[in-house]
């Protein structure tokens, strides 16, 4: 498949399955992913970053096993509203994916959605060390999640 526009992938996904959320890092890939009703992200860790294929290989092997039939990634805009650097890797990571995997991606504007996965952290009283280990995959989570009721929504 390709990118696609959010909209769009509910109607490509087949029945029974779920989607995924990814915050892409520079150390690590956070991934959340949603229950069968498309409702609710559910944060469900992090893969550590090494080389492109380990990534690659580590992550489809995680979305199989989840039944996962589209992605939605977080697109790191600035808050101007362009695109720098992080973007770019951002597109490029799933320009490289695409080869391997039929998924459909869809971009999401993960404008501050690792500081609103850090205060919901805070808010549960979430130790600093630990913080550290989760930030990424509630991350996931909370772009899962806002792109999940955008689409409850239309």
């Amino acid at each position: 498949m390709s990118i696609v526009a959010l909209e769009d992938l509910p109607g490509l996904m087949p029945k029974g399955t779920t989607l995924a959320g990814l915050d892409l890092g520079t150390k690590t890939i956070g991934v959340a992913i949603s229950d069968l009703g498309l409702t609710l992200a559910s944060p469900r860790g992090v893969i550590r970053r090494a080389k492109f294929m380990k990534d690659a290989d580590a992550l489809l092997k995680l979305l199989a096993e989840q039944q996962v039939s589209g992605i939605v990634i977080g697109l790191p805009i600035n808050m101007d509203g362009s695109q720098g650097p992080r973007a770019q890797a951002t597109r490029a990571f799933v320009r490289n994916m695409e080869p391997l995997t039929e998924l459909p991606f869809a971009f999401w504007d993960e404008r501050l959605s690792t500081v609103a996965a850090e205060r919901a952290l805070i808010g549960m009283d979430v130790s600093r060390a630990r913080r550290a280990e989760r930030i990424d995959a509630a991350a996931a989570a909370f772009i899962l999640q806002g792109a999940l009721d955008r689409l409850s929504s239309l």
